[in-house]
């Protein structure tokens, strides 16, 4: 992991993409561990990630690899990031009242198990200050109403720039975030929301979904877009119920598939595996 690098990349579709960065890698020492690559045919985009580490003296030092590659980068025409693996990406989570959500991410995170850092955490309520804190994270408590929602979302981005994070991390953060904020952080935030969407969007799906006789419930995670739970998804799961279970006993099953959910999803992303394509999205395993 120390001396692993990631190459994402994507890119209007054309012969000798892969070439190319082969031949790069190949011409500095980069000795290729896995890679993977997709061409959509529907909107003619070209996905692409590589893990490679350095085998031979010709590799680069870490601060001339990004000026070693970039004039494959230009003639190929990539939208790419490159960076070493070690250096994972960092977010702030915003909270509500619920803890289940974060409390799998920060138990994760506390065990080595995420790809990306959780730098801090933000919330309209005070009573995940413990056991934020507990983990070694610095605690926001941002009350918000229509009246200060734009001085309190102006503290979430200053949080974010001061920590130094790339990602807001929705973690059953009962606010509608505003346009301005949501277009902000086009494809920085993430949401888990406790619907298998697009079923069952909005609020109290698990009430919708118990008064429909549903034999599956699920959660969806998602990046955020002006549209309500309309973004491109990242990752789904469901559990089968039955007849037997109240509304109650659906919540509590959902809590569960909710931080499941959010979790792969956010390590999905931190490990560079996701790559969003119009209102979709590529996701390499």
């Amino acid at each position: 992991m120390s001396d692993e690098w990631i190459l994402t990349l994507s890119c209007a579709d054309r012969v000798g993409i892969v070439a190319g960065v082969s031949r790069f890698l190949a011409d500095h020492d980069g000795f290729i561990v896995d890679s993977q690559q997709y061409a959509d045919l529907e909107t003619d985009r070209f996905f692409m990630r590589v893990r490679f580490v350095p085998r031979g003296e010709r590799f680069p030092p870490p601060g001339r690899m990004h000026a070693a590659f970039a004039p494959v980068a230009a003639a190929l025409a990539l939208d790419w990031t490159l960076t070493q693996a070690r250096d994972k990406p960092r977010a702030v989570v915003a909270v509500s009242r619920g803890s289940h959500c974060l409390a799998d991410l920060l138990h994760r995170q506390a065990s080595g198990a995420l790809a990306m850092d959780m730098a801090a955490v933000v919330s309209n309520h005070d009573n995940l200050r413990a056991m934020t804190e507990w983990h070694g994270l610095p605690f926001h408590h941002l009350p918000v109403d229509d009246a200060s929602r734009p001085a309190q979302e102006a503290a979430i981005l200053s949080i974010m720039e001061e920590s130094g994070a790339d990602y807001l991390i929705l973690a059953r953060y009962m606010q509608v975030l505003s346009s301005d904020l949501v277009e902000r952080l086009a494809g920085r935030c993430i949401n888990i929301h406790h619907s298998f969407l697009p079923g069952f969007k909005g609020a109290r799906p698990y009430h919708r979904a118990h008064a429909r006789g549903v034999k599956l419930i699920g959660a969806t995670a998602h990046f955020v877009t002006s549209e309500l739970d309309e973004g491109p998804i990242v990752e789904q799961a469901v559990e089968r119920v039955d007849h037997r279970d109240s509304v109650d006993d659906m919540i509590r099953i959902g809590r569960d598939i909710e931080s499941r959910v959010l979790s792969r999803a956010v390590d999905a992303v931190g490990a560079r595996r996701v790559f969003l394509n119009d209102g979709k999205t590529v996701i390499f395993r």
